[in-house]
């Protein structure tokens, strides 16, 4: 669609196209996201996390 072209949607065409992009993408951005809330942190280490990370080809770390 042309900029010019959408200038020249309706009130309820403009409405209607929002509510069918809802409907495709749904919300792009949560309102709020677990970060937000906070307290449902994960408990341990950073380095704890990254060794989950670790593939399991890669072998293991040599802190088991």
């Amino acid at each position: 669609m042309s900029p010019d072209k959408k200038s020249e949607l309706t009130p309820a065409e403009r409405a209607a196209r929002k509510r069918r992009l809802a409907e495709v993408f749904g919300d792009v951005l949560p309102e709020q996201t677990r970060d937000d809330q906070g307290g449902d942190a994960e408990t341990g280490t950073s380095d704890d996390w990254l060794r989950a990370q670790v593939p399991p080809h890669h072998g293991q770390t040599g802190q088991d």
